[in-house]
């Protein structure tokens, strides 16, 4: 009998009044008392309310069910389909659709719809892992703006194998506290990028100096990462850095230079495909031979093999001696004794290396000279 009645007015009713009915019966299906003759009635009248002309008239029964979960499904689901104004208050909001429902959405829909999803109160993994994959750069944002998204780390590195250039989006995943290390890397790596071409574009440099200086920054920021990392990290950075060509013998021979000595190990274990402990031994050892062998065996050039050896020799000595100092005077007498030693092997052609060396020891001296002074002012 409701349905009939209903049927009969609609047919002359104006929008407006439509649109009041829909909010009536969609408020009255979920607070009434209702008979199961009743509740099937005003079902069956909302369904009809869902082929209606005017949109106005399906976005008020979104309104006013998106949020139950006494809410009919069929009809829920039919708004998930509608125009994307009426489809984003029921995608975002409705508990009542299922992951691989909101999954096909994500595949198939606009992007406002796409955003809305990302904006739910909670976020599966597989959920996040379709934004990630098909999701525009708005709803992938948007999902990594909500508390209550669960992003796996394959993820993370979808969004930055296809965001990974645009700034607002790198920005907010550097800020992101539980970052993984080797996902930051690539960040850097593609913001390096960015400024070298921004540096070529307005010619402040050529393209050969930006990228020198963008692969400086690169090496110098992959061990300030590396201090950090802990085990697992330092793992998933050095096997990022030797996927991607950047474990090269200068950055090796930066990160000995610097005493960062676990990420050196690290860094040879993989090049020499070996276990760390197996590489650890041999350089705690401090055997000459051993070392040269070990460093060979990683595929280091020849010209790098003395530079190395003579670093882990004299962190070996500085360590065996007690009362090393603070940071600043320890990396002193380490770049010191290092100059000293390399420096005064007989062979002039390693006048290249000697020179990096130089500047490497420039490096680390002044960065130790700043975290010094920090010291100092913070004890005052």
């Amino acid at each position: 009998m409701i349905v009939e009645r209903f049927l009969t007015w609609i047919e002359s009713a104006a929008p407006r009044r439509r649109v009041e009915a829909a909010r009536a019966l969609a408020r009255a299906f979920l607070t009434s008392e209702l008979s199961p003759e009743e509740h099937d009635g005003l079902e069956a009248a909302m369904t009809i309310l869902l082929d209606d002309r005017n949109r106005l008239v399906r976005l008020a029964l979104a309104e006013q069910l998106a949020d139950s979960e006494m809410a009919p499904h069929h009809v829920i689901l039919a708004l998930s389909a509608d125009h994307f104004e009426v489809a984003t208050i029921v995608v975002e909001h409705s508990p009542l659709l299922l992951d691989s429902e909101l999954v096909d959405l994500v595949a198939t829909r606009e992007p406002e719809v796409q955003a809305a999803i990302a904006r739910r109160r909670t976020v599966s993994r597989a959920l996040a892992a379709a934004v990630a994959e098909v999701g525009c750069l708005d709803a992938v944002m948007d999902l990594l703006c909500n508390d209550g998204a669960c992003v796996a780390r394959f993820s993370l590195d979808r969004i930055v194998a296809r965001y990974g250039h645009e700034a607002e989006l790198r920005e907010m995943l550097l800020a992101r506290s539980d970052l993984p290390v080797s996902v930051r890397q690539v960040l850097l790596e593609d913001l390096a990028d960015s400024l070298c071409a921004f540096v070529s574009a307005k010619g402040w440099l050529s393209p050969m100096q930006a990228r020198a200086v963008a692969d400086e920054t690169l090496e110098r920021s992959a061990l300030v990462l590396a201090e950090d990392a802990g085990p697992a990290g330092l793992v998933q950075l050095v096997n990022r850095l030797l996927d991607s060509d950047q474990l090269t013998p200068v950055l090796l021979v930066r990160a000995a230079v610097c005493g960062q000595i676990d990420f050196f190990e690290q860094a040879i274990a993989a090049l020499a495909d070996m276990p760390r402990r197996r590489v650890s031994a041999l350089v705690a050892a401090g055997r000459s031979s051993g070392l040269g062998a070990l460093l060979r065996k990683a595929g280091l050039p020849e010209s790098a093999v003395p530079v190395i050896v003579t670093v882990v020799e004299v962190l070996r000595d500085l360590d065996c001696e007690a009362g090393s100092g603070h940071d600043y005077r320890r990396a002193t007498r380490l770049i010191d004794a290092v100059l000293l030693r390399y420096g005064a092997r007989p062979t002039g052609e390693l006048d290249d290396l000697l020179a990096l060396l130089r500047r490497l020891a420039m490096d680390a001296k002044r960065d130790a000279a700043r975290g010094y002074a920090l010291q100092i002012k913070a004890a005052a």
